[in-house]
């Protein structure tokens, strides 16, 4: 005879689909030993974001969160990968890029209504259901989660990949009050390969399935001071994330799903031009970008993001714009990049627009960005 809860489960599973969901798996409640211990050692080498809880207990032990926790359901939704006509990035109409994971409606969001489902669906074969669920922002690790209850395993690029589906995947978590029993965690890994670290832009995979968040591209675009010159230009033309460990990775290789309808790219979006970005208004940002998952720092690393990719782009057409932000933007943060975008593009007409701007500057921060982007200039001129 099937055990009640493993029937459960197995019926669960069955219903995935009509939830909108890709992939479910359970994990056992009890505490993450070894993922705390590796949380203490990354906190003492200082490669946290700063975004993360602080509290390490609370972030591996789900008892804390949860009275007398039986199970955790573990669920993953897939995203697109790829976008169908997609504009071009030209001379004088530059574009940046959006990650992938903020392509379509806030997944923080649309997790949210797919784990209220599942909810509902257990409550009304298990009444005395209790159950607590979080999307990214928990203070549980989705990804240690995930690999526990099986979804996939953990990557060298710090993702989980699940063998069917990738690593383009949302993942969120449910601790119930039910024994349901747990799945067997994937044993498939990376093996040998090592594309995504000899891939990364700043070196922040630091070993297999470690990562410097303070190098990371993608945590670098959420921040709102000043980049190192650095960084800028690793940055590129990224807005917000980046994905190159997991577009390299050989696993994603044909992998895009496009079955979720909430999930789908505008590509006006995803990939916008940069130009107008700099003058965008409150409102006009949050109509445009608001239901995305990359409005939630607001538009000020977005705008910033935008001048350094002009500058990356090194187009002379975007002088003007990137010479107005400098002269009339009222965050020096943002003067400051502009000064830097200026310098890295270069020319006499760059020159000109710093020179003019550094003798009505009052901020010592920009004058020091303005001095350094007119020295590399004359320096460039001089050779």
């Amino acid at each position: 005879m099937v055990d009640k809860w493993q029937k459960l489960k197995d019926e669960l599973k069955q219903a995935a689909q009509e939830l909108g969901i890709d992939a479910i798996g359970i994990a056992s409640p009890d505490p993450f030993v070894v993922l705390k211990e590796r949380l203490i050692r990354h906190r003492e080498l200082g490669r946290e974001s700063g975004f993360e809880a602080k509290d390490l207990n609370r972030r591996t032990d789900p008892s804390l969160l949860f009275d007398r926790p039986k199970s955790i359901i573990a669920i993953a939704v897939a995203y697109s990968s790829k976008l169908d006509n997609a504009p071009k990035s030209d001379v004088g109409a530059r574009r940046g890029i959006m990650a992938r994971s903020a392509w379509g409606n806030d997944y923080h969001y649309v997790l949210r209504e797919r784990m209220d489902k599942l909810e509902a669906w257990l409550r009304e074969r298990e009444p005395q259901l209790r159950s607590e669920s979080m999307v990214d922002t928990g203070e549980l690790s989705d990804r240690a989660v995930a690999e526990r209850a099986g979804i996939g395993f953990s990557a060298k690029n710090c993702s989980i990949i699940s063998p069917e589906l990738g690593s383009w995947i949302y993942l969120g978590e449910i601790i119930t009050n039910l024994p349901l029993p747990p799945d067997d965690e994937v044993t498939e890994q990376c093996g040998t390969c090592t594309k995504c670290i000899d891939a990364c832009p700043t070196g922040a995979l630091v070993s297999g399935g470690q990562l410097d968040a303070q190098k990371c591209v993608s945590f670098l675009t959420q921040t709102k001071g000043m980049i190192s010159d650095e960084h800028m230009r690793k940055i590129g033309n990224r807005l917000y994330g980046c994905d190159t460990c997991q577009i390299v990775c050989p696993i994603n290789r044909g992998k895009n799903w496009t079955h979720h309808e909430d999930l789908l790219p505008d590509v006006e979006v995803a990939k916008p031009l940069l130009i107008p970005l700099l003058t965008i208004g409150n409102k006009e940002f949050k109509e445009k970008y608001g239901y995305t998952s990359a409005a939630w720092r607001g538009k000020k690393p977005i705008q910033r993001n935008a001048v350094i990719a002009l500058g990356n782009f090194k187009d002379s057409t975007a002088i003007p714009a990137l010479a107005k932000v400098l002269k009339d933007d009222p965050r020096e943060v943002l003067r400051a990049t502009a000064a830097w975008s200026l310098g890295r593009i270069g020319g006499d007409d760059a020159l000109i627009e710093l020179e003019s701007a550094i003798s009505n500057e009052k901020d010592e921060e920009v004058i020091k960005q303005i001095t350094l982007s007119i020295n590399n200039i004359n320096s460039c001129n001089s050779k």
